[in-house]
């Protein structure tokens, strides 16, 4: 009998490839010709939220509760490993949060009161404590990339819409958005000693649903002493 093993494995391995290159081919953009603006995405009711333990940067006096969905079935805990049963939806370390978060929630330590950075919905996958900038101004900030549009048209927010960039103070007022819409956020930069933030996007304007080298790049500044927040336009190129 002829063994076709190593036939099936090969078609798999290309079925696989296949399959992953669509994936990646998935556009962060579609344009919607009827329409100039995004609707706002309904949150999903069939998910089950959850926060983890509170966390407090260092020299600050704010606890602050992540809050995801529920990972897998929600059973009951049977180790220590609390992540193999989904009930972990963050990590912290160098001053960082990170994870796919629905929120962030807020307590001043020693006051009963709790309260959302937002109530809109969005995906927050970093909250960033700017601890450098803190001790040299005295002010505490919170820098956050997240998804707030599903520019991909796909009915949900995930990794794969556009990423913007926020600000908030470190008790999660004045949450203010500073990138621009449907640009993605490239990356960002604080100068401590001069207290300016610089952060570059870039916008899809060839319209074919992908960033790449034929689309423009934006590159912006904001003074962080500044009340306003106000951000501008620069370019070094």
């Amino acid at each position: 009998m002829k063994n076709n093993f190593p036939y099936i494995v090969v078609f798999l391995v290309v079925l696989f490839a296949s399959c992953k290159k669509q994936e990646a081919e998935k556009p962060k953009v579609t344009y919607d010709a009827t329409s100039k603006s995004k609707p706002e995405i309904p949150v999903d009711t069939t998910q089950t939220e959850v926060a983890d333990l509170p966390i407090t940067m260092e020299g600050t006096n704010i606890l602050i509760h992540p809050i995801g969905n529920l990972i897998g079935k929600g059973k009951a805990i049977k180790s220590s490993n609390y992540a193999e049963e989904g009930f972990t939806v963050s990590n912290y370390g160098e001053y960082q949060i990170t994870g796919y978060l629905k929120n962030l929630k807020f307590q001043e330590i020693g006051k009963d009161t709790i309260y959302a950075l937002t109530d809109k919905n969005v995906l927050i996958e970093t909250a960033t404590y700017l601890k450098t900038f803190a001790d040299k101004s005295k002010q505490q900030l919170l820098l956050y990339s997240l998804a707030d549009i599903d520019t991909n048209n796909d009915g949900k927010l995930d990794s794969n819409d556009i990423k913007s960039l926020y600000i908030s103070t470190i008790s999660g007022q004045k949450f203010t958005k500073l990138s621009t819409d449907l640009q993605e956020l490239i990356d960002w930069k604080v100068i401590d000693s001069k207290g300016i933030l610089y952060f570059r996007t870039i916008e899809d304007t060839d319209k074919n649903g992908e960033f790449d080298k034929q689309d423009k790049v934006h590159y912006y500044f904001m003074n962080l002493m500044d009340k306003d927040w106000k951000v501008n336009s620069y370019n070094p190129v």
